[in-house]
């Protein structure tokens, strides 16, 4: 337990870190197909992947001992 924390209590485990990683990648790829960065079929398939992604991690994931 103690080895997964840092000062003031901030877990490290990474599964803590994916889910808001992959929601920034979510946002990003949406607005870069609106403002025309990215064709909008790519972005179109891409962010309900990205979203999938988060929900199947959710899912399978376990508690860690920080948790």
């Amino acid at each position: 337990m103690d080895g997964n924390m840092q000062s003031g209590n901030v877990c490290k485990c990474p599964h803590h870190k994916v889910p808001p990683i992959l929601i920034i990648a979510a946002g990003a790829v949406a607005l870069a197909g609106n403002m025309g960065w990215l064709a909008m079929a790519t972005a179109n398939w891409l962010w309900p992947g990205l979203i999938i992604a988060l929900g199947a991690m959710k899912l399978t994931e376990g508690k860690c001992k920080c948790c």
